[in-house]
């Protein structure tokens, strides 16, 4: 091991995200290029149409979509639980919810990479008094999330795919999730290898370490997140369906794991722009038009982005806790 505790070090550290320069400098930013791609997008694809079959989606449907997502930030709070409680700490699941959901409300707004990440694991490590392993928690909720994307793209494109995607797409698709499954069953060979990276690797790696040495404690925590990439996958396949549109579920389910990892690369807020030009190489080569495909991902970031409002009820509700409060706090 380290002779560092990255965890001891986080807490005492206040778990601060080192700045980045200009943290408003560098929302704007990537604001910036989320529009400037969209519109680039709409102009290519034809703006007027595009708005034109944006107004033909149905209420009822844009509803249910929403209500989807919002399910799936309840299935993700309560994967952060899980995880959670891997390094001692438990609550309430209430408590857990708002804490994710000011997290998802948090990124909406706030500049920098990890705002919404950094929001959850402030209120959950003054609550509890533990910030270092609240990090912790938090930064594994996001890695069990990608890895779990990952896998359910690989795992698309190694059934759903006949012939529809060409292999420059799929190869690095199926590679990325072999890759990802590699190293969850190596988890334990990587915790007993920390002590040989350099300072600078084995800290990060530290935060971790918790759950590479039980890998079997992600179990659960990775069925939810493939659970959720299945509802996230449903939600637009419906609102396809309000616009309309007689795409196939399984070109959805096909096309859009691939998408989202795209979109999982924070150059942009929310994804917004990587999301829509990923839909429509992807759906253009199963046969979707670029309108269509444009106006599926500007449906789904409205429907992210409303969803992610409701996190203000919890947000003006809660209180930050001052670190002070809660210093003699059991830490069990």
């Amino acid at each position: 091991m380290a002779t560092t505790d990255p965890l001891e070090y986080s807490a005492h550290a206040g778990a601060r995200v080192p700045a980045a320069g200009h943290p408003y400098l560098g929302f704007a930013i990537r604001a910036a290029a989320g529009v400037a791609v969209i519109a680039f997008l709409i102009r290519k694809a034809g703006g007027r149409t595009i708005l034109s079959l944006l107004m033909h989606e149905r209420p009822a449907y844009f509803g249910a979509a929403i209500a989807l997502y919002v399910a799936g930030q309840l299935m993700s709070a309560y994967r952060w639980r899980l995880l959670a409680a891997v390094v001692g700490i438990r609550g309430r699941f209430r408590q857990f919810l708002a804490y994710y959901f000011i997290g998802v409300f948090t990124n909406l707004f706030l500049p920098g990479m990890v705002g919404g990440d950094a929001a959850r694991a402030i209120y959950l490590g003054r609550e509890h008094d533990r910030m270092g392993h609240a990090v912790a928690s938090t930064v594994a909720d996001r890695l069990v999330g990608l890895t779990a994307l990952f896998w359910f793209a690989a795992t698309a494109v190694w059934t759903l795919n006949d012939g529809i995607l060409p292999a420059s797409v799929t190869r690095p698709v199926i590679l990325l999730g072999l890759a990802g499954f590699a190293a969850y069953l190596a988890a334990p060979l990587i915790a007993r290898a920390e002590h040989l990276l350099p300072h600078r690797l084995a800290r990060p790696i530290g935060l971790v370490t918790p759950y590479l040495h039980r890998p079997a404690a992600l179990i659960a925590p990775l069925g939810l997140s493939l659970l959720l990439q299945i509802s996230l996958m449903i939600g637009q396949y419906i609102l396809a369906l309000g616009l309309g549109l007689s795409i196939p579920l399984y070109v959805i389910m096909l096309c859009l794991p691939i998408a989202n990892t795209f979109a999982s690369i924070p150059v942009t807020i929310g994804g917004l722009g990587l999301r829509e030009g990923a839909y429509i190489v992807l759906f253009v080569m199963a046969g979707v038009t670029r309108v269509d495909a444009v106006a599926i991902g500007l449906l789904w970031f409205a429907t992210a982005t409303l969803g992610g409002l409701a996190g203000i009820i919890p947000f003006l509700a809660t209180p930050v806790l001052r670190p002070s409060r809660h210093a003699g706090k059991a830490r069990s």
